[in-house]
């Protein structure tokens, strides 16, 4: 087994891992992050095939502004279900019933 080949199948193997692992996990932030490594592995995996064109494009869109804007997605949400909250316990109601889920 040469060692092109053994980096070929590495990163398919990391690609496959990486994928199940950020569908799987139940944090949205923990999510976020493997999403963005995998753009980083896709831009090895062009690179490697030579397609140097669509690995910045992978770069830059796929991991970069994608992760980018997902992250300030979740932040805002964040924010805005803290708020939620303290408005909530602010005006006294009651949330009897309601699950919440972390």
């Amino acid at each position: 087994m040469n060692l092109e080949l053994l980096i070929d199948l590495t990163l398919a193997l990391s690609m496959l891992a990486l994928a199940f692992l950020a569908l799987s996990t139940h944090r949205v932030l923990t999510s976020i992050v493997l999403f963005v490594c995998l753009g980083l592995l896709a831009t090895l995996v062009w690179a490697r095939l030579g397609a140097w064109d669509i690995a910045i494009a992978e770069a830059a869109i796929g991991a970069g502004l994608t992760g980018a804007l997902l992250l300030a997605a979740w932040s805002r949400f964040q924010h805005d279900e803290a708020h939620c909250d303290a408005r909530i316990e602010t005006q006294g109601i009651k949330t009897q019933g309601v699950d919440h889920v972390p």
